[in-house]
C-alpha cells in the first residue's frame, strides 16, 4: 500500500523549507510528490544513521537492509514487512519506468554517499575517499535536479555537469566541520593532519587553517564554472532551482575568508531575514546575469530599463 505523500511533504517541510518550497513551486506537474518521496526517504536515512545510540554493526545493518529494498524493488520483486519512510522507496521504484533515469542514478548516488557516511564515522579518511563522496553526492543532486525539475527539456552533458554541487558540498563540510567532528565524523584528510601532526580539533592551527583556505579556493572556482553550466541549462525553473541551491551555500565563503579561514562551530546568520534576502537578490541576478560585485551588465540594464518604460 502506496505511503501517503503528505508524510513526505511533512518531513522535508520540518527538515528544510527551501527544498520544500523549491519542490512546491518549480517542480515539474506530476513529479512532485515523488520529489517529496526523494527528499524525505534519505532525510529519514541520515537521520537514523546519525542516531548516537546507535553501533556501528546496527548503522550496517540498517544499511544493508535499504541497498537491498533498493535492489530488490528495481528487479521488481516483492519485499515485505516495509516501514512506512520506507514505503517511500517502494512508491518512488515502482512509478520509475524509464531506463537509466535520474532518479535511479539518485538513488543509488545518495545511496552510496549513506554507506560511506555510516562506515566512516570514528575514522579518518583519505583524500580519494572524500574526493569520490564529493563527486557522489554531486551526482545524484545534481540527476536528481534535472529529473524532477525540466525532466523533458535538454541540459548540458560535459565535464562541468557537476561542478556547482561539488562546490556545494565541500563548502557544507566546511561550515558542519566543527559539528560533525563532535559526531565522530572527520571532514579534513587524514594526510593533511598527519602531514602536519595536528588533529582534527586543531581548527585554529596554521596548517589547518591553510588548507581550509585551499577548500575555500577550489569551492570558488568550482561555483564559478558550476554557474556558466546553470546559465546554459534552457529550463527556467531549472536554473532559479540551480541558482537557489548554490546561494544557500556561496555566501559562507565569504565568510569564512573575511574570519582569516578559522572555522567556527555555527553560522547562524544563513538563517536570518537579512541573508534571505541577499539570496534572493542575488538569484535574481544570477538569472539576470549579473556581475559578483552587484553591477548588472550593459544589456541586462537595458532589458531593466525596457521593462519600467
Amino acid at each position: 500500500m502506496s505511503t501517503p505523500v503528505s508524510l513526505a511533504a511533512s518531513i522535508t517541510r520540518e527538515s528544510s523549507r527551501q527544498s520544500y518550497y523549491t519542490i512546491r513551486l518549480l517542480a515539474d506537474h506530476g513529479r512532485v510528490e515523488d520529489a517529496f518521496r526523494a527528499y524525505a526517504y534519505f532525510r529519514w536515512v541520515d537521520d537514523c544513521l546519525d542516531l548516537g545510540t546507535s553501533s556501528k554493526s546496527e548503522r550496517r545493518n540498517f544499511l544493508r537492509r535499504q541497498k537491498s529494498l533498493l535492489d530488490t524493488c528495481y528487479r521488481r520483486e516483492m519485499f515485505g514487512g516495509v516501514c512506512p519512510e520506507e514505503q517511500l522507496l517502494v512508491d518512488m521504484v515502482g512509478g520509475d519506468l524509464e531506463q537509466n533515469s535520474g532518479l535511479r542514478v539518485y538513488l543509488y548516488n545518495l545511496m552510496a554517499v549513506m554507506d560511506f557516511d555510516a562506515g566512516r564515522r570514528g575514522r579518518l579518511i583519505s583524500q580519494v575517499e572524500l574526493d569520490r563522496y564529493s563527486r557522489q553526492l554531486a551526482c545524484a543532486v545534481t540527476e536528481a535536479l534535472h529529473h524532477f525539475i525540466g525532466h523533458d527539456s535538454y541540459s548540458p552533458h560535459d565535464e562541468t555537469r557537476y561542478l556547482a554541487v561539488e562546490a556545494a558540498h565541500i563548502t557544507h563540510m566546511l561550515r558542519d566541520t566543527i559539528e560533525d567532528a563532535r559526531m565522530g565524523y572527520f571532514n579534513v584528510p587524514g594526510e593533511v593532519l598527519r602531514a602536519n601532526r595536528i588533529t582534527p580539533a586543531d581548527t585554529d592551527q596554521a596548517a589547518y587553517r591553510t588548507w581550509v583556505k585551499s577548500r575555500v579556493e577550489l569551492a570558488r572556482r568550482y561555483f564559478r564554472t558550476g554557474r556558466d553550466y546553470i546559465r546554459r541549462v534552457p529550463n527556467l525553473r531549472c536554473r532559479l532551482a540551480g541558482y537557489a541551491y548554490v546561494n544557500r551555500f556561496e555566501w559562507l565563503l565569504d565568510t569564512i575568508e573575511k574570519e582569516d579561514y578559522l572555522l567556527r562551530p555555527s553560522y547562524e546568520e544563513c538563517k536570518s531575514a537579512t541573508r534571505g534576502f541577499e539570496m534572493g537578490w542575488q538569484i535574481l541576478g544570477s538569472m539576470l546575469g549579473m556581475k559578483r560585485d552587484g553591477r548588472l551588465p550593459k544589456t541586462a540594464t537595458t532589458m531593466a530599463t525596457v521593462q519600467r518604460s
